[in-house]
Parts: C-alpha cells; sequence; structure tokens
C-alpha cells in the first residue's frame, strides 16, 4: 500500500455557537476525501484535548434522535472553546466507515429488530470499518504529541495508540439516552466495549413484531 501523504490546503477563521476555531482542510493519497480539523489555541505539544469525530450527516446536520453524533460533536467543541486549547478532527467515515447509502440500509434492518452491529455484519462489513491513520497523521502535521481524548470508545484509544499517538487522559463525552437511540448505546456499551457510565438505566430490548433485537 502507498505511504500515506497529507496535505494540508487552506485554514479559515470559523465563529459557531460553541466558540471560534480555525478550520484545517486537508487531502490525502489514500482517499478521495477532505478530513477537517476545528482547532482552537496553540496546540503544539502535549495533553491536548482531542475528539476524533467520525462523518455522521444524519446525526451531525440532520440531528438525528437515532444516534449521539451529533451532540458529541458540539459537546465537544464547546469543551474545547472552553479550555481554549485543542483540536476536533472531523474524519470522513461516514457509518463507521461503511457510507451514507449502507448506513441507511442498516437503519432499515434496525427497524425490522436488527441491532447497530448485526445490521452492519448483515450487510456484508464489519461492525467498524474506521481507521485512524489519516487521524494521527493530521495531528502530528499540527505538533500535536500526546492527546487527552474525548472519547467512550475504548477501541479508537487503542487505534491511535498503536500508531504511536499517546493518550494520557480519557475523556467521557456521554450524551443521555432518549426513546429512539436507547437500544443503539446500549448495543455499543454491550458489544463494542464503549464506556457508558448510564447503562444500566437502559430498558431491556424489546422483540419488534418483525424479529427479535440480535
Amino acid at each position: 500500500m502507498t505511504k500515506l501523504n497529507i496535505k494540508r490546503t487552506v485554514c479559515a477563521r470559523i465563529p459557531t455557537h460553541e466558540g471560534t476555531f480555525q478550520l484545517y482542510l486537508y487531502d490525502n493519497n489514500q482517499d478521495q476525501k477532505e478530513h477537517l480539523a476545528l482547532v482552537v489555541g496553540n496546540i503544539s505539544g502535549e495533553n491536548v484535548l482531542v475528539r476524533v469525530h467520525s462523518e455522521c450527516f444524519t446525526g451531525d446536520v440532520l440531528g438525528s434522535l437515532r444516534c449521539d453524533c451529533g451532540e458529541q460533536l458540539h459537546n465537544s467543541m464547546a469543551m474545547i472553546a472552553r479550555e481554549n486549547r485543542g483540536v476536533v478532527l472531523y474524519l470522513r467515515q461516514e457509518g463507521r466507515g461503511i457510507g451514507l447509502a449502507e448506513k441507511l440500509r442498516a437503519y432499515n434492518l434496525q427497524d425490522e429488530g436488527y441491532d447497530t452491529v448485526d445490521a452492519n455484519l448483515a450487510l456484508g462489513h464489519q461492525a467498524d470499518e474506521r481507521n485512524y491513520d489519516i487521524a494521527v497523521a493530521i495531528l502530528r502535521d499540527l505538533g500535536v504529541q500526546s492527546v487527552r481524548l474525548l472519547t467512550n470508545n475504548p477501541t479508537k484509544i487503542e487505534a491511535l495508540e498503536k500508531l504511536g499517538m499517546a493518550v494520557v487522559e480519557r475523556v467521557p463525552i456521554e450524551i443521555p439516552p432518549n426513546p429512539e437511540n436507547e437500544h443503539y448505546l446500549h448495543t455499543k456499551a454491550e458489544r463494542m466495549r464503549h464506556i457508558i457510565s448510564f447503562s444500566h438505566h437502559f430498558t431491556p430490548p424489546q422483540e419488534s413484531q418483525n424479529g427479535p433485537h440480535r
């Protein structure tokens, strides 16, 4: 496989409700996607507060209640803005890497009773197909040497550390469940090792008329 190369192409000031960020756009030679970094303050050095966020059109843009992605994104932006130092990486890895069309097909299977893991598997995908090579390359380009990672996902921590980016602290980014995403969050906690402290408040999954939750 060709060695990964990234290129910072442009940067602009982006004022938001959460705070003002510098938005960096990156090209790369591995995919045809433009990945982004929202930056606050001087992030060169150690112990930088970082959110590695994978694109979720339905949650980030439309405000879908099926997941917690949009709220995680904006809460992370707010936390980093308050600290006045940090990075939100926005990776174009829709649907845990399977793309928007396949994610919507997985949603249809979930409405039939599959959970988020088995829906992906039924479509011929892995439960999670993301990788974080580009994330670590961008962090290094920005001068980040170690991170305090905003995540509930141990797999993400392990992936960054395997790629040589030290994770000195996990900072929880938990979103209270709603009736639309309760089972989804339960599945992430039970089947994908996500650390969600309120998972014991979830109601047991109920069988739908189309089949059981799997």
